[in-house]
């Protein structure tokens, strides 16, 4: 129509869209040939709670999860809608804009008049507040920390718990090790330790279930709600809902694009704030952010798939002389999902790598024709080309499928990374590429281990949802290691249980119905799961609760009805 609706910043030789003068045709996205531009219309009453703007079309954050004295906040939504942002903001770090020109925090606090956090941030100005962070990515600590576990948490113990904590979260054994020699759970608990260990008045834990176990997990959980009730304020991030469920007092929900915008729902309990992320509606804002709901199943004991039997595999053995694990034999039926469940240490990817050839057992034999596809649990982006070309590679047909693109690509995003270099792809990128690359290839037998890692909450139910699906309608048969509960509940048919002592010996159980299942993995855990009425959902029992003595009495740990 003769404006300018895109001009070219000459300082900085990059294309800026003015957005006044944009009329949302779509051309732009459609010709930008690196998925760049994002076009989304927002409520105009959204304005007054603009909160911060990275620059001209960039990233825009609207309102601010409230920190309580007393209490622990969750944050529940996807990655890259502002979560970290917020964080950076709530501690002092960032300087909020206000989508505008700021430059003080007595601007901040006079547009949040009347908020629960105005008050907050007068004492953050005179410096009145200490914050503590505790990162998401742990597995960069070893590249800023080097020395002793004991040096470090002492360096760190301000409150005087450091004894305590390290029995609390079973970190007595790894004291003398060197930082660099740790695992990704050792470094976890290690810097969820240093963080607690610290004199602050607010907490922040990014992602504090990473590379833990389901006793680890929990564990965790209980040292966290601790601080909460020492009258410290926490906020945690955690892609765990029956973590998060756990340990949260209230619930903030996220919703937005990612990468463009993201939204701070009201505070909401925690049941609510969780079942109202599950049905994608805020009824009291009137927003969906997801066009489905999703429900897990109700029955006190789901009916497994059991289709013709695929194949039987026999007893191994594998012992590595300070480890030796023992598996039964057992049956894989066509059309199935198993899920594999047991502390870490167990021997669970020894297991898997013994099913798929990679790893020859001490005793027994894996004798079998199947066609089988493996995704490891420590994935190394070392393909140099595209993500479109690597999964080309592997069959280009599955690209083009509807069925595919409909239960797979579109719902784990893959179209917006094929032209990426896989080799540039963060992790929960890599991730999802590396779940589809599995799944995509034409198989029997898929063996997956620990999918969840590095996703947030709605990629992990499009993986669970994906590989459900998948093996339904293809007859196909999976056998996947998870240590998310609801991930495990929502995918399984049946489970296979490992028991024993960790790093010593461990024993997997012949695979079993769910129910049994996990009766006896959660038995050895300690803790007893409810359903929610409305969602279906397991939610946690506190420890001691009466629902919880009722269900131990009973040997019901699981499958119960709310």
């Amino acid at each position: 129509m003769g404006g300018e609706a895109i001009i070219i910043d000459e300082d900085n030789y990059r294309p800026v869209i003015q957005e006044a003068s944009c009329t949302g045709c779509g051309i732009c996205i459609h010709k930008c040939p690196f998925n760049a531009i994002t076009i989304v219309n927002l409520p105009e009453e959204l304005d007054k709670d603009c909160v911060h703007r990275y620059g001209v079309n960039a990233f825009v954050l609207y309102r601010l999860p409230v920190v309580r004295n007393g209490s622990v906040t969750g944050i529940l939504g996807p990655n890259g809608t502002g979560k970290t942002t917020a964080v950076k903001i709530l501690s002092g770090e960032l300087l909020p804009n206000l989508c505008g020109f700021n430059d003080s925090w007595d601007n901040v606090i006079r547009a949040f008049r009347g908020n629960e956090l105005q008050n907050y941030f007068e004492k953050l100005k005179n410096r009145e507040i200490r914050t503590v962070v505790k990162p998401q990515y742990v597995d960069l600590i070893p590249k800023v920390v080097k020395g002793k576990v004991r040096d470090l948490l002492k360096k760190a113990d301000q409150r005087g718990v450091l004894e305590e904590l390290v029995d609390e979260l079973e970190l007595r054994n790894i004291l003398d090790r060197e930082i660099q020699q740790l695992s990704g759970g050792e470094l976890q608990r290690v810097a969820i330790a240093a963080a607690m260990a610290r004199e602050a008045d607010f907490y922040f834990f990014d992602e504090p279930s990473s590379y833990l176990d389901i006793r680890q997990r929990l564990k965790v959980a209980r040292a966290i709600r601790k601080l909460a009730e020492e009258g410290k304020a926490v906020l945690v991030v955690e892609h765990d809902l029956a973590v998060l469920d756990y340990l949260s007092d209230n619930i903030h929900v996220v919703y937005g694009k990612p990468g463009a915008y993201g939204i701070f729902s009201a505070l909401k309990g925690t049941r609510v704030g969780i079942n109202v992320f599950l049905n994608g509606y805020l009824p009291d804002e009137n927003v969906r952010f997801r066009p489905y709901e999703i429900r897990f199943t109700k029955f006190s004991e789901r009916k497994a798939q059991i289709g013709d039997v695929l194949v039987e595999y026999p007893r191994l053995v594998k012992d590595y002389g300070g480890f030796k694990l023992e598996a039964e034999g057992g049956t894989l039926h066509v059309g199935e999902v198993i899920g594999i469940v047991g502390p870490n240490g167990i021997g669970k990817t020894t297991f898997v790598k013994m099913l798929a050839g990679v790893e020859e057992p001490t005793e027994g034999k894996v004798e079998w024709s199947l066609e089988v596809s493996y995704k490891p649990q420590y994935i190394k982006a070392e393909y140099e080309g595209t993500v479109f070309e690597l999964l080309s590679k592997i069959d280009a047909s599955k690209l083009m499928s509807n069925l595919y693109k409909t239960e797979l690509l579109n719902p784990l995003g893959i179209p917006d990374l094929y032209d990426r270099n896989v080799n540039e792809l963060s992790g929960g990128e890599l991730q999802r590429v590396a779940i589809t690359a599995c799944l995509i290839k034409d198989a029997d037998l898929y063996l997956i281990d620990e999918p969840s890692a590095y996703l947030d909450v709605e990629q992990r139910l499009a993986v669970s949802k994906a590989i459900r699906s998948l093996m339904a309608k293809n007859d196909k048969t999976a056998l996947v290691v998870e240590h998310d509960v609801l991930m495990i509940d929502y995918i399984s048919d049946r489970l296979i249980v490992f028991e024993g002592e960790p790093g010593k010996q461990g024993k997997a159980l012949r695979p079993m119905p769910m129910r049994e299942g996990m009766n006896r993995f959660l038995a050895n855990v300690g803790i007893t799961f409810r359903r929610d009425p409305e969602t279906g959902r397991p939610r946690a029992n506190k420890e001691g609760s009466v629902k919880d003595r009722e269900q131990k009495e009973r040997g019901e740990y699981y499958y119960v009805e709310a």
